[in-house]
């Protein structure tokens, strides 16, 4: 069941189309990754279909619900980590999740053990924010993303700046996840791609080019390996 529908969305920037007519459709359960080199329209497809930024025109339905006509009904059900990581950094980690529940009214002391144990913080649990390291700042982020129980989790640039330790003990949390949450992932790394996604839309300029697994994407190029059949889609290489 489709449960992000994109029909012919686009967003103007004065003279600049950041997105030029995307229609995209995202399953239920599906890990799903936007891959484009900057300015390709990642960033700012997410903001729109977070709401944190109007599109031009077109029409996006989340879960039945209407982007235009049901914004705060689709604010109930989705949530986003973005690339920024959004702590409280003199809090500790227990303190961050403690206050992010009691926004969203989640005091259920359950919900926290669980994500605290998905994302393996029982070692800094009682660690300020700020004394983290990347990969673990980043783990708090997404972690308290999850803790309104989102139906779709929104993750802009999850890796960005980790090093390759970081990195792939991400990847495992991530893929814990699958099948149980609809995950939209938008990355610069081939490699995290290839490993997390069941498929992919590529973009490029606003445009999108190409959407479907990662065997599709090699078959349809006649490449042995991502990377070349990324290039040759992004310039034009294949028909």
């Amino acid at each position: 069941m489709d449960v992000i529908t994109i029909d012919n969305v686009c967003k103007n920037y004065k003279s600049k189309k950041a997105l030029d007519n995307v229609c995209l459709a995202i399953k239920q359960g599906e890990l799903f990754g936007l891959l484009g080199v900057n300015g390709a329209g990642k960033t700012t497809l997410i903001k729109i279909l977070c709401g944190l930024t109007k599109k031009t025109s077109g029409t996006v339905t989340i879960n039945n619900f209407n982007l235009d006509k049901d914004i705060d009904k689709i604010k109930e059900i989705i949530d986003i980590s973005p690339q920024e990581t959004s702590v409280a950094n003199n809090l500790t980690v227990k303190e961050n999740l403690e206050f992010f529940a009691n926004i969203y009214s989640n005091n259920d002391a359950s919900t926290i053990n669980e994500i605290v144990d998905i994302f393996n913080l029982n070692e800094v649990l009682n660690q300020r924010a700020k004394t983290l390291s990347g990969g673990y700042k980043r783990r708090l982020s997404i972690a308290i993303a999850l803790i309104s129980k989102p139906q779709i989790l929104f993750l802009d640039e999850p890796t960005l700046g980790l090093d390759v330790f970081a990195r792939r003990e991400l990847w495992t949390i991530i893929k814990k996840l699958k099948n149980s949450i609809t995950i939209i992932l938008t990355s610069h790394y081939l490699e995290e791609i290839e490993n997390l996604c069941d498929r992919v839309a590529i973009l490029s300029n606003g445009k999108l080019l190409h959407t479907g697994t990662i065997d599709d994407i090699k078959q349809a190029t006649g490449s042995n390996n991502f990377e070349d059949a990324f290039v040759k889609i992004v310039e034009g290489q294949y028909e």
